[in-house]
């Protein structure tokens, strides 16, 4: 028996485009609530056929991210008041791993200057738009405002230089603790548009668009940062960072990552977060 293409089921289509879905996701998401291929293509080319320029917003990527310069394949880049080494690059995921990106001084005072504030990390809920306890994510954590200290404040001027992207675009960066056992399960960094929550969270400075974690204290075991989608690990060297951008809230970017268990010491990141525009 034929599936019927009902106004609702339209309707939602055009709320999950507008709201940033690829049309591959609604793809996706109507096979797995059990939608046979004929009904899925139908629906989608009446779709397409009624609301173009949905189509067109929802496949173009954003024009400016930030990333470093790497015209010329540099083995090194100025940030300013570092020289940083190019280790790894990834074109699918966009994945930059960086070297010598902080001093052995800097990750101890940010430790030291986090270390009093720890608490057990929250993660965003895009339901509400508010922060929860979340199974998934068991580390400690607590956040610097922009330009708190010396440190941060010069951490920050190299990441905008680094990544040519403003101070001002950036969350205030993440101190995180993983003891042994301690983890965070596979998860994206961009907030879900089809949650009812987001819009609250994107009234702050829009959708995430980039991530860089920085490790300043590295287990003796464990704790890598996995990409599963592409068989990544990168592994948590003091002073090292890894770089990931997704130019739209949609799986199809590969960004899917998570912090391994740690099975031997501590992990300490520290995490900054960039936005399309200015982050209040």
């Amino acid at each position: 028996m034929s599936q019927a293409i009902s106004p609702e089921l339209r309707e939602w289509l055009v709320s999950q485009l507008a709201a940033g879905h690829s049309v591959p996701a609604l793809r996706a998401s109507m096979r797995a609530a059990g939608w046979k291929d004929a009904a899925t293509d139908l629906a989608l080319a009446q779709l397409e056929a009624g609301f173009p320029h949905l189509e067109v917003a929802a496949k173009t990527p954003r024009a400016e991210m930030p990333g470093p310069d790497l015209e010329g394949a540099p083995l090194y880049i100025d940030a300013g008041d570092r020289r940083v080494q190019v280790l790894h690059t990834m074109r699918h995921p966009r994945v930059v791993v960086f070297g010598n990106l902080l001093s052995p001084e800097e990750c101890e005072g940010l430790i030291a200057a986090a270390r009093v504030r720890l608490a057990r990390s929250l993660t965003v809920e895009t339901r509400t738009g508010g922060e929860v306890l979340n199974v998934d994510r068991t580390s400690e954590g607590m956040f610097f405002e922009r330009g708190e200290n010396d440190i941060v404040a010069r951490l920050e001027q190299r990441i905008a230089a680094l990544l040519r992207w403003p101070v001002e675009f950036g969350e205030g960066l993440q101190i995180l603790r993983y003891a042994p056992g301690a983890q965070y399960r596979p998860h994206y960094d961009y907030f879900d548009p089809g949650e009812p929550g987001t819009p609250t969270i994107l009234k702050r400075g829009g959708q995430r668009v980039a991530t860089l974690v920085m490790y300043l204290q590295e287990p003796e075991q464990g704790g890598a940062t996995t990409f599963p989608d592409v068989g990544l690990e990168v592994a948590p060297v003091r002073g090292t960072g890894v770089f990931f951008s997704y130019d739209e809230p949609d799986p199809a970017t590969r960004t899917l990552h998570g912090g391994a268990p740690v099975l031997a010491g501590e992990k300490w990141v520290a995490t900054k977060w960039l936005r399309e525009r200015e982050f209040k």
